[in-house]
């Protein structure tokens, strides 16, 4: 019965593209033209922060970008689905600002390629936390609902509140590496009751720009004696140099 009624749904108001209006087969796709257009993650790519690179190995020895290399990451390792270019804008822009809550388990789906064996590896999903403020300001936090898409795909648990951004912290985007740590510095710390240790935890964010977050949560996550902590991100910055 709810087969067919979503069948019927599908036909009345057939889904659109993730990226724009374009009607199509099925719910979490890209149209054709989009499809295209998408700049999909895949190697080379940094083995640590999964940043695109223009070669994977050095005399053979696996490719760490210089940003790993100068200051390693305490997290293991990152990964993203797209570059966050202007077709990945089209998705992650609504979906953070517009109230566009229902495309997080199409975003979901678009993860689960880049992040097949960190989430057969991992024991917990835990999303990137919001301020309180900033949460009532949006309704929603958009790496909470990736986490609980992922996890009802990937079958494995979620704990939406096991972070907490303790302070508010201004808007990151346009500051370098350096200004990111120093606002983020003591601003995330794992809520109180949150049994972090000896889990394997993968953290969950719609973007990676700097890294400077996930290396925040990671590091109040260890602190807290999680084994280890991975990340998967819908959209990656990528080194403008090589672009």
């Amino acid at each position: 019965m709810k087969s067919l009624f979503a069948e019927l749904l599908n036909t009345l108001l057939p889904p659109s593209c993730l990226a724009c209006e374009t009607p199509v087969a099925g719910e979490g796709q890209f149209c054709l033209s989009c499809f295209s257009a998408a700049n999909f993650i895949a190697e080379p790519l940094c083995q640590r922060c999964g940043r695109p690179l223009p070669f994977s190995t050095v005399f053979g020895v696996a490719r760490i970008c210089a940003g790993c290399t100068l200051s390693p990451p305490v997290f293991a390792q990152a990964r993203a689905a797209l570059r966050y270019d202007e077709t990945a804008q089209k998705l992650i822009l609504p979906f953070k600002y517009a109230d566009r809550a229902e495309m997080a388990r199409g975003i979901a789906r678009l993860m689960l390629r880049p992040g097949t064996a960190m989430l057969t590896a991992a024991e917990m999903l835990v999303p990137v936390p919001l301020h309180r403020s900033r949460l009532k300001a949006r309704r929603y936090n958009q790496a909470a609902l990736l986490a609980v898409a992922l996890g009802r795909l990937a079958a494995r648990p979620v704990s939406r509140n096991a972070l907490l951004r303790q302070k508010p912290t201004a808007a990151l985007e346009g500051m370098g590496l350096l200004a990111r740590q120093t606002e983020l510095q003591d601003a995330i710390i794992v809520r109180p009751g949150f049994a972090a240790s000896g889990k394997r935890i993968l953290l969950i964010d719609d973007v990676m720009t700097s890294g400077a977050t996930a290396n925040a949560c990671a590091a109040a996550l260890l602190a807290a004696g999680a084994a280890y902590v991975d990340v998967l991100t819908a959209a990656r910055v990528a080194d403008p140099r090589f672009e």
